[in-house]
């Protein structure tokens, strides 16, 4: 028998979302501080508003409500570390907190454990040991969707779907071990504060498999490159799970249920699927006959330091920089091309964060013609995985990794 209390939980939650009068209260109401300016992303359709939101810079609103907010990709050239008002934004219900009381915030760890746990913020801040910090990559699913050709539903993303930051908090394991899960627990669900707008709308929960879960490294976090994390990133407390996509990174975490099953809820068994074999890819229009849920990232790395279309000088050596990143294997080496990828060589890898993290590069090259140079650039992982020449397709436009090319027009 499943212990999976939906009642109860969804009770709990109403409760959790409540804002007490005590503690400081982080309260937002979540619309633009300013008239939008537009910007423009490089495939059909893509104007878009430039807007700034509350502890947010200027970012690509693609929805308001919920709001979806993309990170400018020129930000990507400033640091490897994403700042924190510049972090992308993503939900998937409307019905999302506002107001959050840390004083009043609980978490409530519950189902097949031995010792059910109610936790306060102060709680794991003081009842589990020493914090943890983990420099990783948070990545949507359709991050990049809207370059898949032909276009496909959901979300019209640039690259900027994505950030690095430096996460501190409580492994997930240590909380787990005090609540103690009891033989036969098979699968752990995650639920956060926010809610659907319409009746018979699936709430967002997310699986993990009881292994992955105890693994040491999955991590309920507190704060985002050393402050708070921000209201529209999660606060007060998220859910990091390294190398793994967004989905499962769970913001304003308030519900942790230990289940005998596997977790039947749709955002798992509908949602976030990607064609089962090597590639996670179809046919062009095609549906996968069999699919599995998403999981870790794939091989990644992009041209930063010029934007397509940008002039440099004949004659000049000219410093090309980008970030690579994987699943958690760790990038091995990055290959830079100016010839269209005619010829490779190797680029020079920047500090080592973790495995999780951006890793950054650098190359150069030196156009001795006037003329367009196109420019290539491929990350493989230190278990030999690599990125396509051409894109591959699947229906709902995940995991797109091909090797980005920038040109560039030397006068």
């Amino acid at each position: 028998m499943s212990t999976f209390d939906s009642d109860g939980r969804r009770r709990f939650l109403r409760q959790a979302c409540t804002v007490g009068a005590a503690g400081t209260l982080v309260s937002h109401s979540l619309i633009g501080l300013a008239a939008p300016t537009t910007v423009t992303l490089p495939f059909a359709k893509g104007e878009r508003d430039l807007i700034a939101y509350p502890q947010k810079r200027p970012l690509i609103r693609q929805t308001s409500r919920p709001p979806q907010l993309e990170t400018p990709f020129e930000v990507f050239n400033d640091s490897v570390i994403t700042p924190n008002d510049a972090f992308f934004v993503r939900y998937h219900l409307g019905n999302i907190p506002t107001a959050i009381d840390p004083a009043t915030y609980r978490l409530r760890v519950g189902g097949l454990v031995g010792t059910p746990l109610e936790l306060s913020l102060t709680d794991l801040k003081q009842q589990f040991g020493a914090p943890v910090e983990l420099v990783a990559v948070t990545q949507c699913s359709g991050n990049s969707r809207g370059f898949f050709e032909p276009r496909v539903g959901g979300g019209q993303l640039g690259n900027g779907a994505m950030g690095n930051a430096r996460w501190v908090g409580i492994p997930l394991k240590r909380i787990l071990e005090k609540a103690g899960l009891q033989a036969g627990a098979r699968q752990i669900t995650f639920e956060g504060l926010d809610r659907p707008v319409l009746p018979g709308t699936p709430e967002f929960v997310k699986a993990l498999d009881a292994a992955h879960a105890m693994d040491g490294e999955v991590m309920l976090a507190y704060a985002m490159n050393g402050t708070d994390l921000p209201l529209l990133n999660g606060y007060p407390v998220r859910l990091v799970v390294p190398g793994y996509y967004g989905t499962y990174w769970v913001k304003h975490l308030a519900d942790i249920q230990v289940l005998n099953t596997e977790f039947d809820g749709f955002w798992m068994q509908k949602a976030y699927r990607i064609p089962d074999n090597d590639c996670a890819c179809s046919p062009v229009g095609k549906a996968p006959e069999k699919t599995r849920p998403i999981g870790r990232y794939n091989v990644r790395s992009f041209i930063t330091g010029l934007a397509d279309g940008a002039r440099v000088t004949k004659g000049q050596r000219v410093p090309v920089r980008g970030i690579a990143f994987d699943g958690g294997r760790g990038i091995r080496d990055v290959q830079f091309s100016a010839d269209g990828g005619k010829t490779w060589r190797t680029a020079s890898l920047g500090e080592d964060l973790g495995r999780y993290s951006f890793r950054e590069w650098h190359a150069d090259f030196t156009p001795e013609q006037a003329g367009v140079y196109v420019l290539k650039v491929r990350a493989t992982n230190t278990a030999g995985e690599t990125q396509p020449l051409d894109p591959l397709w699947n229906p709902s436009g995940y995991m797109r990794n091909v090797v980005e090319t920038v040109r560039v027009n030397a006068a």
